[in-house]
């Protein structure tokens, strides 16, 4: 297999010619883009529109089963409020040369609110919900259940990037856990990344009131730290930014170029594929939400040609790889290149490999080592008798916090 030697650059944002962009669904209860809530609890979705216009969009809610299939439940079944929903509130752009319409919408409100626990969809439109504009995943947890995580390190022969094992206690807040055990099944998800998850684990042991999940199939790639880049202040090079320069009255943001395959693990504090809008010039920091502008963000990847795609991935993509964030190969640079159109702020990312229609592969390129400090999020779902959707009885997390 020929070998990448990787000069890799950051994470952008979306697509330029897409209307909407910079969609971000932020819970403000843990201040990141972990979109799990309570009852009570709320998120906030914001978009910006540049075609800078002043349209009316819709949004409306869907229920899924635990493994994100349809489960046919009619909306009165899991919400109430009106089946559709006005995103109505929104402001203009001030001061960026890339004119939008910011829009804003805090939910659950008034108007629609779930009212069971489990996997949702909150999906928004101009006419049909049928013909989404985009679409976002949430969870209602029912917080009946404390989950306890514990990470560590497993050397498996057969799977050599396996070298991350997660177990999982569930404690009940109250009642007893064991009594709908035969209903309950756990999901572990690997930094926000709908790529990266284990379903459908049975308890291994039940230890009195307790379900233990210690499967030794409960392992992960390590991978390695997400790389980075800052670009707030637009008029100055810096945090992993090579060269900034207006042109055409649009920004431009060149990277620096970030090794790949690193020989072994050096720490660098992340969050874990996450982003944030951000905007600080003149020694002031900005409204981000209408001040913070776009640019054109370029990542450079020295490399031979090989034979897989290589994308760049990160929470504010959803780890979706597409046309927009592939690379492509410059046979005269003898790299390969992207250009990715973003709102300017803090980024996250990863270089993914993928090959045909194989699978996501998050370490090739970036290296992959049991030392990476990963968000790891349980999910524990149950479905007693008598009820006809999947409920989230729990949620717990592992999430190293930051070093600075």
């Amino acid at each position: 297999m020929k070998t990448l030697r990787i000069l890799l650059l950051s994470l952008g944002g979306l697509v330029y010619g897409q209307n909407i962009q910079s969609i971000q669904l932020f819970n403000p209860q843990t201040n990141d883009e972990t979109p799990v809530i309570k009852f009570g609890e709320q998120l906030v979705l914001s978009f910006d529109d540049l075609t800078n216009g002043s349209e009316i969009y819709r949004y409306t809610i869907k229920h899924y089963d635990r493994n994100w299939n349809d489960d046919n439940l009619f909306f009165t079944e899991f919400a109430t409020g009106n089946l559709n929903g006005l995103l109505d509130k929104f402001q203009y752009s001030f001061n960026t040369l890339q004119a939008y319409t910011h829009y804003k919408l805090t939910f659950p409100n008034d108007n629609m609110k779930p009212k069971i626990s489990g996997n949702y969809e909150l999906i928004v439109y101009k006419d049909s919900a049928d013909r989404p504009l985009f679409k976002r995943r949430f969870y209602l947890v029912e917080d009946m259940a404390s989950l306890g995580l514990n990470i560590s390190r497993i050397a498996d022969a057969k799977r050599p990037n396996i070298n991350q094992r997660v177990e999982v206690k569930a404690t009940p807040k109250a009642g007893d856990l064991s009594s709908n055990v035969n209903s309950m099944s756990m999901n572990v998800m690997q930094n926000n990344n709908p790529n990266m998850v284990i379903s459908n684990l049975k308890p291994s042991t039940v230890l009195g009131n307790q379900l233990l999940f210690q499967q030794m199939n409960l392992a992960f790639p390590g991978d390695n730290e997400f790389y980075y880049f800052d670009n707030k202040n637009m008029t100055i090079a810096a945090d992993m930014v090579r060269a900034v320069e207006v042109k055409d009255d649009i920004n431009h943001t060149y990277l620096h170029p970030v090794w790949a395959f690193p020989l072994n693990y050096q720490y660098q504090p992340d969050v874990n594929g996450a982003w944030y809008y951000r905007r600080n010039d003149l020694g002031r920091e900005r409204d981000a939400e209408r001040e913070a502008d776009y640019s054109w963000v370029y990542f450079y990847l020295e490399s031979d040609p090989v034979d897989k795609d290589i994308y760049i991935l990160g929470g504010f993509n959803g780890f979706q790889p597409s046309k927009e964030n592939q690379m492509q190969y410059d046979a005269a640079g003898k790299q390969y290149v992207a250009k990715i159109f973003m709102k300017q702020g803090f980024y996250n990312y990863i270089l993914a490999t993928k090959q045909g229609d194989g699978p996501l592969d998050f370490g090739e390129v970036n290296g992959n080592f049991w030392q990476t400090e990963n968000l790891y999020q349980a999910f524990l779902y149950y479905a007693p008798f008598g009820r006809n959707y999947d409920g989230l009885m729990g949620y717990g997390e592992f999430r190293t916090p930051v070093r600075r």
